[in-house]
């Protein structure tokens, strides 16, 4: 799992890289693109929408965006675009880890790919609903998940479900009052929700597998074993 661990670590190097990139750049769009979006209508939803979907492989403040969803064209159409865009978001990465995957094959070994799909595919939905509102970790968990064996349903699914806090939570705020401390503060309540998702999930797998071992020592065979091992 070395191998794989590089490749996470490389993918968020590089999106740190270029967000640094285009910080010192000073691209108005991607610094600040509510000025482009302040008339509203048809072209700033396209804008904004285009933008999420570009965060994958563009440092696009997307907090901003859903925001300004949420001020231009209220809240249940704003956390409508918002949601858009973020699974259209996800569905890009994962589009991207699909086309990189014989790639991937070649910088990895066989035993180490069946670990990882195996770890992805018990564990990808979950990560995908925990990491879309965390910069850096929605990119790199969605082309990870792209190279491994989980559908696209799943990952449309998990996108819708993992997206759709942040995208009301920040079309709230828009709608709201949209200053730098609201969005802050829902930015904090957004991590918390996805906190919450990330506990309720363990605390899940603990019962599971806690039920599956108990299906298992009550299987005839092992309490055949059990008997033999005390006469």
């Amino acid at each position: 799992m070395k191998r794989y661990l590089f490749i996470v670590a490389a993918l968020m190097a590089f999106f740190i890289t270029l967000f640094f990139i285009v910080e010192a750049l000073g691209v108005p769009l991607l610094s600040d693109p509510t000025p482009w979006m302040r008339h509203g209508g048809v072209l700033a939803a396209s804008l904004g929408v285009g933008l999420l979907i570009a965060d994958v492989v563009l440092p696009v403040p997307s907090s901003l965006v859903m925001v300004a969803h949420g001020a231009l064209f209220g809240v249940v159409v704003g956390t409508l675009l918002s949601l858009l865009g973020s699974v259209g978001a996800a569905s890009f990465g994962f589009a991207i880890g699909r086309r990189g995957g014989k790639v991937l094959e070649r910088l990895v070994t066989p035993a180490e790919r069946t670990r990882a799909d195996n770890l992805l595919t018990r564990w990808g939905t979950l990560a995908i609903i925990v990491t879309r509102p965390v910069p850096l970790l929605a990119e790199t968990v969605a082309i990870m998940a792209g190279a491994s064996r989980m559908s696209w349903t799943n990952v449309v699914v998990a996108s819708l479900v993992g997206s759709l806090p942040p995208a009301l939570l920040y079309a709230l705020t828009g709608a709201a009052v949209a200053n730098f401390q609201s969005t802050a503060l829902m930015f904090t309540v957004v991590l918390a929700v996805a906190g919450l998702f990330w506990l309720t999930g363990r605390l899940l797998e603990s019962f599971l597998l806690a039920k599956n071992g108990a299906l298992h020592e009550s299987h005839p065979r092992h309490v055949s074993l059990r008997l033999r091992r005390r006469m």
